[in-house]
């Protein structure tokens, strides 16, 4: 099955939630009027794209509608399409990769799926031919060290790791300077999950930050918040909470193939304009791919 199936798959629950209450509205109608609108906002609304980018939607769905004179209330469904595919394409997905080693900074919330994502990722970059190093620098569970240990032995990639309940800046720092050594194309780093509203967790994240800021010009030339699609709106709290205060350069959105919320790329991306880099449908080493916003909505659209 290719990626796109995969993701047509994926996305099932969420088309049905979104496009399928579309088909519904504009069937059988005669006239696009403002009742039109405003359900179509309710059904975004519902589809977790969040009142505010819903509005905005509806909003350039109006005012495309006057501009090319559509009447036919079943132009709404293509038109919607085309507006979410160019919000979605507006800046950049793809990574930022600098002089050699690319520092990758992994961040999120217990259980949003940050340590299979990372190895994941490990997996694209050596099938891609580059040399791959991560820092275990989750050091409160042991567990993480071990998943990580083991992911990186299937991928071929390689782990710097220090004790459990050591500083996870000194293992960033010794993680770098391995890289550098060996002369690694990739560094990786993971971090302990942590919630968005606890400042001394997010304090040692910019310690982290500014450790490898120090030590290689331009790090991390990404920080990458992953982020579980199945919670919806508390998924967009968590990027803008984490975006405030790390600068976050692009999401990885995990269990899109789990769930009805999928329209919460869509409001993440308008809300914030931070960039959706990958998206994950599936527990497979190869189910993480490039997000690319015309095969996402043409997935969705199917």
């Amino acid at each position: 099955m290719s990626f796109f199936d995969k993701l047509k798959k994926g996305l099932s629950k969420t088309r049905q939630n979104l496009v399928g209450k579309v088909e519904e509205l504009v069937t059988g109608k005669k006239a696009i009027d403002e009742d039109i609108y405003d359900e179509l906002e309710d059904i975004l609304i519902q589809a977790d794209v969040g009142a505010e980018v819903s509005a905005e939607l509806v909003d350039k769905l109006r005012q495309t509608v006057k501009e090319r004179k559509i009447k036919d209330p079943a132009g709404l469904k293509p038109l919607l399409k085309e507006i979410i595919r160019d919000t979605l394409e507006e800046g950049t997905n793809t990574l930022n990769m600098g002089e050699p080693p690319t520092v990758i900074l992994v961040i999120g919330v217990n259980g949003a799926g940050k340590t299979t994502t990372i190895g994941k990722l490990a997996y694209r970059f050596v099938q891609d031919g580059r040399k791959v190093i991560i820092a275990a620098a989750d050091t409160f569970r042991a567990a993480a060290i071990d998943q990580l240990e083991i992911l990186s032995s299937r991928v071929g990639a390689e782990v710097i790791k220090h004790q459990e309940r050591s500083d996870p800046a000194a293992v960033a720092f010794d993680a770098l300077q391995a890289a550098k050594a060996r002369k690694a194309d990739i560094l990786i780093v993971d971090t302990a999950g942590r919630l968005h509203i606890k400042s001394n967790l997010m304090e040692e994240l910019k310690k982290i930050a500014r450790v490898l800021s120090r030590e290689a010009q331009g790090a991390p030339q990404e920080v990458l918040l992953v982020l579980d699609a199945t919670n919806g709106q508390n998924a967009l709290t968590q990027a803008k909470t984490f975006g405030d205060v790390m600068g976050v350069t692009g999401i990885v959105l995990t269990k899109l193939d789990s769930t009805a919320k999928g329209g919460i790329i869509i409001g993440i991306k308008g809300a914030l304009g931070t960039p959706v880099k990958f998206v994950g449908v599936g527990e497979k080493i190869d189910d993480l791919q490039p997000f690319n916003a015309e095969e996402f909505v043409d997935a969705l659209f199917a």
